[in-house]
């Protein structure tokens, strides 16, 4: 019974059965090996997962709370909370694609490498961003140059 429930937490499909624990890297550990990958997986596959039933959930509310209202001001009020929402939803429909495409590195083995400068990124920085494709430095300095650039 032990091994079923342990080949179960390592399906690669979602992941959303993953632990929520930090990966605790063991000492000359390799980088970005298959189990940083999994634990990786894991993160992004539960964090797509919540936005999708975000996505179901806002459109349920929007069906079941739609309403003509006769009173003009109820009716702006109405739009305009469907209309925030629908913007949140934007961005977490681009935060989905964002996953799809670290989902993507991944399958690549091009996950937890700087696109700039080709070092690592780092588990930690990958643990609090996990769509992370710069290390800290080039993501700093580039946030640097673009605070320069646009006042």
């Amino acid at each position: 019974m032990a091994t079923t429930a342990k080949k179960k937490s390592k399906k690669k499909d979602s992941g959303i059965h993953a632990p929520l624990t930090p990966y605790k890297a063991k000492k000359n550990e390799e980088y970005m090996n298959d189990k940083q990958k999994e634990h990786f997986i894991g993160i992004l596959g539960r964090w797509k997962h919540e936005l999708m039933e975000e996505v179901d959930r806002t459109v349920t509310h929007m069906k079941d709370e739609a309403a003509n209202f006769p009173d003009p001001s109820d009716r702006a009020s109405q739009e305009e909370e469907f209309s925030l929402e629908l913007r949140t939803r934007d961005r977490e429909r681009k935060l989905i694609k964002k996953i799809d495409s670290t989902l993507e590195l991944i399958d690549q083995d091009d996950y937890g490498y700087c696109d700039s400068c080709g070092i690592d990124i780092g588990i930690r920085r990958l643990e609090a961003r996990p769509t992370a494709t710069q290390c800290i430095d080039c993501k700093t300095l580039a946030e640097i140059k673009e605070k320069q650039e646009h006042g």
